[in-house]
């Protein structure tokens, strides 16, 4: 009845969980604490506090935490695909919709679009990243520009793969600095 209930919540969490995981919290709270009384209001902040510390969206960590918390191992196993399926079958039906108008000169221009917009977002996002207590302001300024510089010119012109660019420049930062 435990793993109903907790599909049940963390589908219902996914499928109105607008704006993403700072989006959820609230609702997530709601459901957790408040309703189901599977944890306290203190326990809800530190899931809160390790969401934000781990890797992973919010949204799912929250519910793969109270899965374990609630009902170990498969309690969180099922918490987290619950949460995760809204999404999953969204884009599923996103992408056949795109799928079957794609030749459509609207949809056609709309992703075009939708491409520029990303990659714009992207570019914001790094430069937003690029200040005085990130690159520094001394020599290592040049090195950390150089790499940044080689490794884009690797991975777009060269075709080397992103993966192994981090790790090489992981590798140079770490002997320079």
């Amino acid at each position: 009845m435990i793993y109903l209930l907790l599909f049940y919540t963390f589908f219902k969490i996914g499928l109105f969980g607008f704006g993403g995981g700072y989006g959820m919290i609230s609702l997530i709270q709601f459901e957790i604490v408040e309703k189901n009384h599977w944890l306290t209001s203190e326990q809800f902040a530190n899931i809160l506090v390790i969401s934000q510390t781990t890797p992973g969206p919010i949204g799912i960590n929250s519910a793969t935490y109270v899965g374990y918390a609630t009902a170990g191992f498969m309690g969180s196993a099922v918490a987290t695909f619950a949460i995760v399926l809204p999404s999953f079958i969204l884009m599923l039906l996103v992408a056949k919709i795109i799928a079957k108008f794609k030749e459509n000169p609207y949809v056609a221009s709309s992703m075009q679009i939708l491409r520029l917009v990303v990659i714009g977002l992207i570019a914001a996002a790094a430069l937003l990243m690029v200040t005085e207590e990130t690159f520094g302001q001394n020599y290592s300024d040049i090195v950390m520009w150089a790499i940044f510089g080689i490794t884009f010119i690797a991975v777009k012109w060269l075709k080397i793969n992103p993966i192994v660019m981090i790790l090489i420049a992981a590798i140079f930062g770490i002997i320079l600095f």
